[in-house]
């Protein structure tokens, strides 16, 4: 009981940043947001290999998002962590450096059909390959230090804390360099289980 209570404590810690940073994409997503004061689905514990650079993202976290990088990686073991992607895809040393965990949507504790709410984790030395899906989405980068590509823009970096906003079906792509990337995600629209379009 103890977990789950922390887990709630955690899911609306969460809305509470995102409502502290402030933009126009973020605030409409939180509209669709479930009420967060229990959890609606039971969800078994998994943990991924990509989990053994938790600790470097909690040294590579900015200071406006330590508290939300702190506080997952207290709860780590209580969640579960899965993949999308199969070693047919991008090969068994892409998944060593990639998970995922949902908190609200589809599979998460928290239910909704309507938005999802979760953190992709990347290790070091990575690409994410340019993707693309039918849902909106927003990221908030968590830790520094890694690579962005919106559409057929250069890459960029993005400060930690700093919202980025992908329209459906619009290609984007993921570089990590000597830390890793945990991200807070939120996705609306669509398919919200659907496994991305490589291109």
């Amino acid at each position: 009981m103890r977990a789950e209570n922390n887990l709630i404590a955690f899911i609306i810690a969460i809305r509470e940043f995102l409502e502290g940073i402030k933009d126009i994409h973020i605030e409409s997503f939180l509209a669709d947001w479930p009420p967060a004061n229990c959890i609606t689905r039971s969800v078994l514990p998994h943990g991924l290999p990509v989990l053994s650079w938790l600790p470097a993202a909690v040294k590579a976290a900015g200071k406006n998002t330590e508290g939300i990088v702190k506080m997952l990686a207290a709860l780590v073991n209580h969640i579960a962590w899965g993949q999308t992607y199969s070693a047919q895809d991008f090969g068994v040393g892409f998944l060593e450096k990639y998970g995922w965990t949902e908190l609200i949507g589809l599979r998460g504790p928290i239910a909704s059909d309507s938005i999802a709410c979760g953190f992709l984790f990347l290790g070091p030395q990575i690409e994410y390959p340019r993707h693309r899906h039918e849902a909106e989405e927003v990221y908030v980068p968590l830790t520094a230090q890694t690579l962005w590509q919106r559409s057929h823009h250069d890459w960029a970096y993005r400060a930690p804390g700093l919202p980025i906003y992908h329209a459906p079906w619009m290609p984007h792509a993921m570089r990590t360099e000597t830390v890793p990337l945990l991200a807070l995600y939120l996705w609306r629209g669509g398919n919200l289980v659907q496994k991305a379009l490589i291109e």
